[in-house]
């Protein structure tokens, strides 16, 4: 029984209604749900000590929740503000950080502003101007860099190359095609340290070169499988030979579309006259300064992340056989790369963006 000293816990309807809402729902915060499982038991006649022990919790919290919402009502189980400094940065200041950033030069002729100098200009510490800047996704230190290709086939090509990777032809493979070259064989003057807990793996600034090899390669746009070939130099020859090598491992019966850059090794007299020996092979080439539309680029991106960044080799031939082995591994199991975009929406992009251009007056 419940003590005659202590207050009965009487509910309204409604109250009853928002506390048993509060104690089912799944969304609730678990001290909210218990709060109000407490305050119903309360209702229901039960005693501090016997509501306590039935929940788990210290007697003096049930008097705490049962005091409180005879007092406040269902809005006293939320915590109360706790207390602490009164904010000192009011939303002005904070837009005029914002604007300056977006808007202006930093005084002292700095190309971009750094949080010591938005500091210095705004009056705030620099820890705030990092809250700041991280709270609304600004980076100045960041830039990154484009080229807008001057090729005057520039829609043709875009228009060829990405009709081929959105609708490629019947009866025929899309290979993208181009050279990795000056891959160095590097070696750190000191063995890479591995990775522990909380330490990334180390290795050494410094390095020793070992030369240099070029990766010819052609990525099968509908299987991700590629072809490849090494050699130490990327001229015609070397072109023509991996040329060879491409007939060599596919089907005769099938046309083959090329995608391929304005490198100069893949337009002379030599590569002319055997694509007219084989029409099979037809060669689609981008704009120049659009490397981003061949997709063995994203390929070579792979290779580097996934196996040249952290690796070590003390000569050319050694370098070869470790990318051999990737590369082996890669087309046990390829994954093909799915181009969406169309050439219109490349570009409408870009138009766009050129306009942007002409507006800033640059």
């Amino acid at each position: 029984m419940p003590s005659s000293k202590l207050p009965p816990v009487s509910l309204t309807d409604e109250e009853r209604k928002t506390l048993l809402r509060w104690s089912r729902r799944r969304t609730t915060a678990q001290a909210l749900a218990l709060r109000s499982r407490i305050v119903l038991r309360c209702a229901e006649g039960g005693s501090n000590s016997e509501v306590a022990a039935e929940f788990g919790v210290a007697r003096h919290t049930v008097a705490k929740w049962r005091s409180r919402f005879l007092s406040d009502g269902v809005e006293g189980l939320s915590d109360e503000p706790r207390p602490g400094a009164p904010r000192s940065i009011t939303d002005e200041r904070v837009e005029a950080v914002i604007t300056a950033t977006l808007e202006q030069s930093p005084p002292n002729q700095d190309t971009q502003w750094s949080t010591r100098s938005m500091a210095a200009a705004t009056g705030m510490s620099q820890s705030a101007v990092s809250r700041i800047w991280r709270a609304f996704g600004l980076k100045p230190h960041q830039v990154q860099t484009w080229k807008l290709s001057r090729d005057p086939q520039f829609v043709e090509k875009v228009r060829d190359v990405v009709g081929l990777y959105l609708d490629p032809p019947d009866n025929a493979i899309v290979l993208c095609v181009d050279e990795k070259s000056q891959m160095q064989a590097v070696d750190r003057t000191a063995p890479i340290l591995p990775i522990m807990p909380t330490t990334p793996a180390r290795m050494t600034h410094d390095y020793v070169r070992h030369g240099t090899t070029s990766l010819f390669a052609a990525l099968n746009l509908a299987t991700g499988s590629v072809i490849t070939q090494h050699h130490r130099r990327h001229r015609h020859q070397e072109f023509l030979k991996f040329l060879k090598a491409i007939d060599a491992s596919t089907p005769a019966e099938l046309d083959l579309h090329l995608v391929c850059d304005n490198y100069a090794t893949h337009k002379t007299p030599t590569i002319k006259n055997w694509l007219l020996q084989h029409p099979r092979f037809h060669v689609h080439f981008t704009p120049t300064s659009a490397s981003w539309l061949n997709l063995v680029e994203r390929w070579f991106g792979e290779l580097t992340n996934r196996k040249l960044r952290r690796s070590a080799h003390r000569s050319i031939t050694e370098l070869e056989a470790d990318v051999e082995k990737w590369i082996t591994a890669w087309n046990a199991n390829p994954k093909p790369y799915v181009w969406t975009k169309t050439a219109d929406h490349i570009l409408d992009t870009l138009a766009a963006y050129c306009q942007r251009i002409n507006d800033s007056g640059h």
